[in-house]
């Protein structure tokens, strides 16, 4: 019996269900990691993501808006989502897509997009805040530079979309949710802007790529 043809049928669906990767895909990792769908999951992750990286350089001038109302209408989100052509952009995964980031920026309320996009203000004052913190524990200057990293990534987890955990499947981030769309469609996908409301919060978020500001000025 071949390595293919133990293979339960069942594993590789539950697997396709649970990582959105295509049928074909799915088997090969599973045949990699001997059935075992968790090892299969990190392979089509790592491959998603190799995938997106490729991509990436990609022009996304087509795409669509989606929005996502929680709360008896008490918290609204708008997120502009991009790909490559209209035809990717009316599919139902990419809508589906669509609507988990809305929903999840509705959720988990993000500031910016990337890493990137975070304003020089509000990294200096996170830097001097963690720099103080590890200061105080009298621990040597390369200790404390790398405290600082970690300190600045668990900061961009908090407030970036991309590198937030997606709430549907903490297992994943937002950027890793995309990757895998990105290997099935077959097209780069990148999330362009959003903004979120809540009735009687003092303040809103609007936020926008760095690349996208630069091609506006």
């Amino acid at each position: 019996m071949t390595v293919a043809e133990k293979i339960d049928a069942k594993l590789v669906k539950d697997l396709r269900e649970k990582s959105g990767a295509p049928m074909g895909d799915c088997l090969k990792a599973l045949q990699e990691t001997k059935g075992n769908i968790e090892d299969a999951f990190v392979v089509l992750r790592k491959r998603g993501m190799a995938s997106a990286q490729k991509k990436a350089a990609r022009t996304t001038n087509e795409g669509a808006v989606g929005t996502y109302i929680h709360a008896g209408g008490k918290i609204g989100v708008m997120v502009e989502v991009n790909c490559e052509s209209d035809f990717v952009a009316r599919t139902e995964d990419f809508q589906d897509l669509l609507k988990d980031i809305a929903m999840h920026i509705a959720a988990s309320d993000p500031r910016y997009v990337r890493p990137e996009d975070v304003s020089p203000e509000d990294m200096e004052r996170e830097k001097e805040i963690y720099r103080a913190q590890a200061a105080a524990t009298g621990k040597p200057a390369n200790i404390i530079e790398k405290m600082l990293e970690g300190k600045m990534a668990k900061f961009y987890e908090e407030v970036c979309l991309l590198d937030q955990p997606f709430i549907k499947d903490q297992a994943i981030s937002i950027k890793e949710l995309i990757a895998q769309k990105v290997g099935k469609l077959g097209e780069n996908i990148t999330v362009r802007r959003f903004a979120r409301f809540k009735v009687g919060a003092p303040d809103w978020t609007v936020a926008t790529t760095k690349a996208t500001e630069a091609a506006a000025e």
